[in-house]
């Protein structure tokens, strides 16, 4: 495997967390500063590989779990064992495990949505946050989320994959490489299918892989996804509903930990879903006050694509709280 130095350099461990066994990757001394990095979809631990050992060279403990449903942790069966209190209790639990009473967190895409959640509910876990790609939205007070993504019409990504069984089977077309090359290279403005297509059907494929990604790093993801699915990943989108259900309790709540956001100027969330728009205007800084915003000449996959200048940012904004 390439790069197989670093790789031997990291520890890995199963933890028994809220009732699964999640999968852990380290780097960096065990009595260090912990930083706990959350991956997005569709991803794993290895996603981070970069920033870990750039955190443990910096005298960092990088932790990278795979999150419920992913790689080597557990993959429940029942769908709506995938609600944000899963996950987010499943972190709190790994943190209990290893004894760790506050952490750094940096989080990307639905990693970024889980982290925003984990200092919502406990901020007295988390010194700092960095988190990339998706940002904190206000709970809408009658809308629920699928409603809301009724503008983007029925090819709408996440629309698709709210149907169980859909997504797997236009998956299932074509092999699993495949399906990760598609997703790893968007560069599309818009995640929404024409009429009667399916949304991985008209995402192109490339001859090729992103240069920040190793073909021997895709297999491993392939291996992984090849072994569990994704089902288990899908199951979060799944949830979207029942999340809006049960966060009732905490409308208009704010998130007041320290935060950095890195968006990808080039992200289709930030060109075509509001997102830019609603960072300029200062709906995101309303509710989370606390906050700052780097923009960087990027796309989605910024911490693979962007990976030293990400790094960088990572790296200086932390230095501010050891």
């Amino acid at each position: 495997m390439a790069n197989k130095e670093k790789f031997m350099e990291v520890r890995h461990c199963q933890v028994a967390t809220n009732g699964i066994m999640m999968h852990v990757a380290e780097q960096g001394d065990l009595s260090a500063t912990p930083v706990l990095l959350l991956h997005g979809f569709p991803e794993l631990w290895l996603s981070w590989r970069q920033q870990m050992d750039a955190l443990a060279a910096n005298g960092y403990r990088a932790i990278a779990p795979d999150l419920r449903g992913y790689g080597d942790t557990d993959v429940p069966d029942d769908p709506t064992a995938y609600t944000i209190f899963h996950i987010v209790g499943d972190l709190i639990g790994l943190l209990d495990q290893l004894e760790l009473s506050r952490v750094f967190v940096v989080g990307h895409d639905w990693g970024a949505t889980v982290a925003w959640h984990l200092c919502l509910f406990r901020p007295d876990r988390v010194k700092a946050l960095v988190n990339m790609g998706v940002p904190f939205f206000e709970r809408h007070p009658s809308v629920k989320p699928t409603d809301q993504f009724k503008v983007f019409g029925e090819g709408f990504y996440v629309t698709q994959f709210q149907e169980a069984g859909r997504a797997e089977t236009s998956f299932a077309k074509y092999d699993v490489l495949t399906v990760l090359k598609k997703y790893y290279s968007i560069k599309i403005d818009n995640l929404t299918a024409p009429p009667g297509m399916e949304i991985i059907d008209f995402l192109e494929a490339p001859t090729s892989h992103p240069e920040w990604f190793s073909e021997d790093e895709l297999q491993y993801f392939s291996e992984k996804f090849q072994k569990n699915g994704f089902t288990g990943p899908f199951n979060y989108y799944r949830n979207m509903d029942m999340n809006w259900a049960l966060m009732a309790p905490w409308q208009g709540a704010k998130i007041e930990v320290p935060t950095k956001f890195i968006i990808g100027e080039k992200d289709t969330g930030f060109i075509s879903f509001g997102t830019g728009t609603y960072i300029k205007s200062g709906g995101l800084k309303a509710i989370v006050p606390n906050l700052e915003v780097v923009a960087i000449d990027g796309h989605h996959f910024i911490h693979r694509e962007k990976a030293e200048e990400v790094t960088s940012e990572i790296l200086s904004y932390f230095s501010n709280f050891n």
